[in-house]
């Protein structure tokens, strides 16, 4: 996995990449001393993650992330910094970093990162975790409806099938509690079978159920 070091401390980025250039798994291919010098290297040698400082002159890495979240989609972006203070973690996480560790992490715990953020899995310091869930702790519930994980959603008319269906309710119930030709009904328990990759009505209500379509 190529890798790109971006932080304004010369001396740190050395020590990070002899750290790192004894991981057979690890390719160190660049350095960088700021955020703008970070977007030039990685345009020229395109890294599979660049393990990003946040405060750095010239072009802070939180602005940096964010161009090479548009210029240079395939790249990851791992922070790796002294802070986790909320300002820092959240900026970073908006502007499209995939992960957030602090610069105590162990050599090992740092390998893992790197290798999880080229999968793109997202990586977090506990203690940054834990400020990412205490967030959404604090969201309002209200928030509107969620998107359907389908991807052909049901309709509003095959949704109100569907929660009869989970019901139990054969055609002819669901025709009249809806006020729908039967013919219409069948129609719609079709539709609802086939974008659910359900075999019968009840494998549908169980998926529905699963995916909180009801």
């Amino acid at each position: 996995m190529r890798v790109l070091l971006v932080d304004d401390q010369a001396l740190f980025r050395e020590a990070l990449a002899t750290l790192l250039e004894v991981r057979p798994e690890i390719e160190v291919v660049g350095e960088a001393g700021d955020g703008a010098e970070a977007l030039e290297r990685s345009a020229a040698i395109r890294p599979d993650v660049v393990l990003m400082d946040l405060h750095m002159p010239v072009l802070d890495g939180i602005a940096a992330t964010k161009r090479l979240r548009v210029e240079q989609p395939g790249v990851r972006v791992l922070a790796l910094t002294t802070f986790d203070d909320d300002e820092d973690v959240f900026a970073a996480l908006r502007a499209g970093a995939v992960g957030y560790l602090l610069k105590d992490v162990s050599s090992d715990r740092l390998v893992e990162a790197l290798l999880a953020a080229a999968r793109g899995e997202s990586v977090l310091q506990p203690s940054v975790a834990a400020k990412v869930v205490a967030r959404f702790a604090t969201l309002p519930d209200d928030a509107g409806p969620r998107p359907q994980p389908l991807v052909v959603p049901l309709s509003d008319r095959e949704l109100d099938v569907l929660r009869r269906l989970a019901e139990g309710d054969s055609n002819r119930e669901i025709a009249a509690a809806l006020f729908l030709a039967e013919g219409t009904v069948k129609n719609h328990v079709t539709n609802v079978l086939a974008k659910l990759g359900a075999r019968d009505r009840t494998q549908a209500a169980l998926r529905g159920r699963a995916l909180g379509l009801i």
